[in-house]
């Protein structure tokens, strides 16, 4: 961790007022390609502060997962006071990111076509549950329902007949962040281009569609929705988890040559003159069947053994790993994808790394996760407030400042 990496977005100003999951996302996807991201945040603190178990040393485990390389000042907006520094920091801003109800931002006077007038290159990025338009947009917003509602849940599962999966992840929590960042980004390249800012508008709902690519593909040419399939591909097989003699591995036979190269290697090559499996669309044909055939072939052996025949094949194969496991990954390690921080209160707390590596402007993790308002009488000073004044508006209780 170093505080002089230079990452493609050193000099951009990020304004962050956001909370627990979807903005601070976007937050973090800017601050790590090296915008100097301002994180904003209420008297009481985000909410994930108090997302425990777990904690380290106190200090919640997911909230330092989501706002490492961020500064942290806490304002109250109800006051004058904390509104007018926050209108100080907007003013030369490249991009505020807000993730609010619609209509919250507007009653504090923080809206965007009030700022525009304040800074008319900012680039005002709100994500929301399903948008600030449409007959749902003063809907709250929550990952589980927008997968739900999006379709996802009813394509994740073990198949027609079972309960409703969520994704195990926040899927639409994080695509959503990631969706805002790519807006603000694309938003920015047309600033440095013209001058002029503009407002970026994406949802949780949004995000959980754009997963259903394929999915919804079979279902405008068929009028048929896909269900799930399990770890089974809904265009290609055999492309899914099999069972060895002591746990699993994803198979990616994907196409025709990656078949037959897989019966060659597990010497099956009997299957494929099969009539049930010799193209792709009679191995979907008959999916079940096929997973029959090749689940009882690589039961015969562990996973360690499979994956080495495999790989030296050139066959794409790999191990079903848990969270653990994959922070181990020599890959993952040598990705720089498990990196640690040194935080004032936690001390050696490690994160997940920058998932876009740049060769002339690389980013990284410059800094941990703030405490709250740690960088409140900094950040007030940078914006030409005097020590008396910052004093005053703690005081006054329309600042907070970390003791």
């Amino acid at each position: 961790m170093a505080d002089d990496i230079k990452g493609p977005l050193d000099g951009c100003k990020v304004i962050e007022l956001a909370h627990i999951m979807a903005g601070p996302v976007c937050g973090l996807m800017l601050a790590d390609m090296g915008a100097e991201v301002i994180k904003v945040e209420k008297e009481a603190g985000d909410d994930t502060r108090r997302s425990v178990p777990p904690s380290i040393e106190g200090e919640s485990a997911a909230f330092m997962m989501m706002n490492r390389n961020k500064r942290d000042i806490v304002l109250n907006l109800k006051s004058e006071k904390g509104r007018e520094a926050l209108l100080r920091l907007i003013k030369d801003a490249d991009i505020l990111v807000e993730n609010y109800r619609r209509d919250t931002m507007e009653k504090l006077g923080l809206g965007y076509e009030t700022l525009k007038e304040l800074n008319p290159g900012l680039i005002y990025c709100g994500i929301s549950g399903f948008g600030r338009t449409g007959p749902y947009a003063d809907r709250g917003g929550f990952d589980l329902i927008a997968q739900g509602m999006s379709g996802l849940m009813a394509i994740t599962g073990e198949g027609h007949g079972r309960p409703p999966v969520k994704v195990g992840a926040p899927v639409t929590d994080i695509t959503a962040g990631i969706l805002g960042a790519m807006g603000c980004l694309a938003a920015y390249v047309r600033r440095l281009k013209t001058g002029k800012g503009q407002q970026v508008d994406t949802s949780l709902f949004e995000a959980g569609i754009t997963h259903t690519y394929w999915q919804s593909a079979i279902a405008f040419a068929t009028s048929v929705s896909p269900g799930p399939m399990g770890s089974a591909h809904p265009l290609n097989a055999p492309y899914q988890a099999f069972q060895t003699s002591d746990g699993w591995i994803n198979i990616g036979a994907a196409n025709q040559t990656n078949w037959l190269r897989l019966l060659k290697l597990i010497e099956a090559e009997h299957l494929a003159e099969d009539p049930r499996f010799r193209a792709n669309a009679d191995r979907m044909a008959h999916l079940e069947e096929l997973e029959a055939e090749l689940n009882a072939i690589f039961r015969t052996k562990p996973s360690a053994d499979w994956l080495d025949l495999l790989q030296q094949g050139g066959f794409p194969a790999g191990p079903v790993l848990s969270i653990s496991d994959m922070h181990q990954d020599p890959q993952a390690l040598a990705r720089e994808m498990i990196v640690e921080t040194d935080h004032p209160v936690a001390g050696a707390v490690k994160t997940i790394g920058v998932p876009v590596k740049f060769s002339e402007t690389p980013g990284g993790v410059r800094r941990p996760a703030p405490l709250l308002g740690q960088h409140t009488r900094e950040v007030l000073a940078e914006a030409g407030y005097s020590t008396s004044e910052i004093e005053q508006m703690l005081i006054d209780g329309a600042a907070v400042a970390a003791d």
